[in-house]
C-alpha cells in the first residue's frame, strides 16, 4: 500500500519535476556502470596470451625509459624481440642484457635515427624482418623539448625532429610492419601516447609535442577501426608521468610509477580498447582533471610550466657559462 501511495504521488508531480527525477536516476546508473567497468578493466580483468599475435614483438626506442623495459617484460613472456634504436652501444647492451636473462629468446637489432636516418632505417627494418612472424609492435620512440618553450623559441631543428620522429617515424614503421600482420590476420599495435594530448586540456610551452602525440592517438583510433575485421588490435596507451630520463624524473612515486610498473600495467591492456590508460592512479588523475574547469586549469598549467622554462634557462645559462 505504501509503495503505491508513493508511486501515486510521484504521478502526480509536474512533468518537469518527473523529467528531472529521471535523468538523475539516468546520470547515477550511469556513473555506476563506469565505476563498476573501471574497476573490472583495471583490477579484474586478465591480460590477453600475447603469444597468440605471433612469436617476435618489435619494440622502437627500446634503449631507455618504458621501451626497454617493455623489452625485458616481452622476453619475460617468452616472446622473440626486434629492438630499433639510435644509439649502436646501447642496443648492444640492452640486447646483451636481455639474452643473459632469457636466454631462449632471439634478438635482433635494427639501427635507426628516426631524425636523420628515417627512410634508410626503415628500409633496413624491412629486410630484417622479412619473413618474421611478427605478432606485436610497439611503437615507443619518441622526443620531446630539452624543457619548456614558447613556440618562438623552439629552433627549427628541434621543430623537424619533433614531427619526424614522433610522427612521421611512428606512420612509417607502421606502414612498414602492417603488411604482415594483414597477411597472417593476425597482430597486435600499441602506439604509446601522452596525457598532454588527452588527459590534460592543454600542454603549453609543449605545443608540438602534444600536438605529435594527438597525431598518435588519432592514428590509432582510425587504425583500429580499418583493421580490426583483419585480425590486428590497435591501441594508443596514454600515459602520464614516468619516471624516465624524458620526464626528468627520477624518483618513482604511487602518481609516477617507474617504468618497470607502467611496463606491467601496459601489457595487461595490449589488445582491447582503441585507446587507454593503463596505470590505473593515472585513470584517477584524468577523473579529477574533467572536474576542473578548463580555464582553472589552464591557467595553473601554464604557471607550471613557466617554473620549467625558467628551471631549463637557468641550467642551460650554466652550461654556457661552462
Amino acid at each position: 500500500m505504501e509503495l503505491c501511495a508513493c508511486l501515486a504521488s510521484i504521478k502526480e508531480q509536474p512533468a518537469w519535476i518527473l523529467a528531472i527525477f529521471a535523468l538523475g536516476l539516468l546520470s547515477i546508473l550511469k556513473a555506476s556502470i563506469a565505476a563498476l567497468w573501471w574497476l573490472f578493466v583495471s583490477f579484474i580483468r586478465p591480460g590477453k596470451n600475447l603469444k597468440r599475435y605471433g612469436s617476435w614483438t618489435i619494440v622502437t626506442g627500446a634503449t631507455d625509459g618504458i621501451g626497454r623495459t617493455l623489452a625485458f617484460q616481452l622476453a619475460h613472456r617468452g616472446l622473440n624481440l626486434v629492438l630499433v634504436g639510435r644509439n649502436p652501444d646501447k642496443l648492444v647492451g640492452v640486447s646483451a642484457a636481455i639474452r643473459d636473462k632469457y636466454p631462449d629468446v632471439r634478438v635482433e637489432t635494427v639501427l635507426i635515427d628516426f631524425a636523420s636516418d628515417l627512410v634508410e632505417g626503415v628500409a633496413r627494418l624491412k629486410k630484417v624482418i622479412e619473413g618474421m612472424d611478427i605478432g606485436i609492435l610497439v611503437n615507443n620512440a619518441g622526443i620531446s623539448y630539452p624543457y619548456a618553450k614558447y613556440l618562438h623559441e623552439v629552433d627549427e631543428d628541434l621543430i623537424k625532429d619533433l614531427i619526424q620522429v614522433n610522427v612521421e617515424g611512428l606512420t612509417r614503421v607502421t606502414h612498414a610492419v602492417l603488411p604482415g600482420m594483414v597477411e597472417r590476420k593476425r597482430g597486435a599495435i600499441l602506439n604509446v601516447g601522452s596525457g598532454s594530448s588527452t588527459v590534460i586540456p592543454s600542454e603549453p610551452l609543449y605545443a608540438i609535442y602534444a600536438a605529435s602525440k594527438a597525431y598518435v592517438d588519432q592514428f590509432s583510433k582510425c587504425l583500429y577501426v580499418e583493421y580490426k575485421d583483419k585480425g590486428i588490435d590497435v591501441q594508443c596507451q596514454v600515459p602520464l608521468y614516468v619516471a624516465t630520463k624524458m620526464a626528468s624524473i627520477r624518483r618513482s612515486s604511487f602518481f609516477v610509477p617507474s617504468p618497470d610498473t607502467f611496463a606491467r600495467a601496459a601489457l595487461r591492456q595490449i589488445g582491447y580498447e582503441p585507446r587507454c590508460t593503463p596505470y590505473w592512479p593515472h585513470s584517477l588523475v584524468w577523473m579529477l582533471v574533467s572536474m576542473f574547469p578548463v580555464a582553472l586549469f589552464d591557467r595553473w598549467r601554464l604557471g607550471f610550466c613557466l617554473r620549467i622554462r625558467k628551471r631549463g634557462m637557468l641550467k642551460e645559462l650554466e652550461k654556457k657559462k661552462q
